[in-house]
């Protein structure tokens, strides 16, 4: 990465609309490349089985040009920057629909962050479940279940939140307060029970009995899990919004090349009508995600504030990821859902997304309870002052 797009690492200058803009389009450029090589290799019959789970070349990419470990503070091992500059990249990763884990590499590297730990060598992913950690051996005892684990069988550790098995009562009859452990547990030591969302990448189960490292496991902040399932879900939303805004430049250019009836499709009435409502569905999604990331980085992810700003974000981009994928293959016709065709790799992806970290029903409860709480005056400064 050249000096002058290496992320910014002082938390008190955070960046600018220029060097945002000048990141996203680095990173476009990047992208752009490596989908039209995916593409090609697909269309050509010479995509492999592993290549249909993930898009390693452009990971790979990412890595080599500093791009991949954005958003995670240099003593965690990442390359510094901070939440703005994350979603950028988020958003990238959606509009051009690539098969990467810069989510859950980001994710996972804020649990290390927080805990005093570090990534390690290889990908690294994170995962939710129900582990229970007890001391064993001068280490830690790991056993439990990760479910839909994303690109896990590609990973080489998976991090995650481990609660502490119950303990003995204290003398007074209370039970010590031992916080959560977030935990490094090697991927080789799970057994992997295969799956897949609906766009074809891993999400797998994995089955944990280890004993790990005291290094392995190290205390986790308090709220630790609350405010990670709100990161995730904040992740999903940037990056449904990314892919919104690509399934109209994929549909705006492909009604306007298409012709029927000795005309572009764009001319017909009825066509116009659709684009108008991809668009502004579009607009709704980026403008609800962009709120969210604007919060959270002011506020903290943590806040009141933010979480009712994820949890509009992550119901107004569920929303328009319905409407949209059916809009943009109303449109495509039979074409748009064949195994080749670009469009599958986009809408496919707004399906999954919207349902992990939370699907819109989950949210949308939320969001409701918060308002409840939150009583008139309290929501009307939520919403006019944030």
């Amino acid at each position: 990465m050249s000096a002058e797009m290496s992320p910014k690492t002082d938390p008190g200058a955070g960046p600018d609309e220029t060097d945002l803009r000048e990141l996203a389009a680095v990173v476009d450029e990047l992208l752009a490349e490596g989908r039209a090589h995916r593409d090609s290799r697909q269309h050509s019959g010479r995509s492999t089985q592993d290549e249909s789970l993930w898009d390693q070349a452009v990971w790979e990419d990412l890595v080599d040009n500093g791009f991949a470990h954005v958003g995670i503070a240099e003593s965690a091992g990442g390359s510094g920057g901070g939440l703005r500059e994350a979603a950028v990249l988020l958003r990238a990763v959606g509009r051009h629909a690539v098969a990467v884990p810069l989510a859950e590499v980001g994710l996972a590297g804020w649990l290390l962050e927080t805990s005093g730990g570090r990534l390690g060598d290889g990908l690294t992913t994170v995962g939710a479940g129900n582990l229970v950690a007890t001391p064993a051996d001068g280490g830690v005892r790991v056993v439990g279940r990760l479910t839909r684990v994303a690109f896990a069988r590609q990973a080489r550790t998976v991090v995650a939140l481990a609660a502490p098995a119950p303990h003995r009562p204290e003398t007074d009859g209370t039970e010590s307060a031992t916080p959560e452990l977030v935990v490094s547990i090697p991927v080789a030591d799970c057994r992997i029970t295969p799956g897949r969302n609906v766009a074809g990448e891993a999400r797998d189960d994995l089955l944990v009995d280890t004993v790990l490292p005291s290094s392995a496991a190290e205390a986790a902040v308090i709220g630790a899990a609350r405010e990670l399932r709100l990161r995730g879900a904040l992740a999903r939303a940037v990056s449904s919004a990314g892919a919104m805004s690509g399934l109209v430049s994929q549909t705006s250019q492909y009604v306007r090349e298409r012709e029927q009836f000795g005309r572009p499709l764009a001319a017909f009435q009825a066509v116009q009508q659709s684009m108008a409502l991809l668009a502004a569905e579009a607009a709704a999604a980026g403008t609800a995600a962009d709120a969210a990331v604007r919060i959270c980085a002011e506020r903290g992810c943590a806040s009141p504030e933010a979480e009712l700003a994820v949890a509009a974000a992550k119901v107004r981009t569920a929303q328009a990821a319905t409407v949209g994928a059916a809009t943009a293959h109303q449109m495509h016709g039979a074409i748009g859902m064949t195994y080749e065709h670009a469009l599958r790799h986009t809408t496919s992806r707004l399906w999954s997304w919207r349902s992990e970290w939370g699907g819109e029903r989950t949210w949308a409860d939320q969001l409701g309870q918060l308002a409840m709480n939150a009583g008139g005056a309290g929501l009307w400064d939520a919403l006019t002052k944030a």
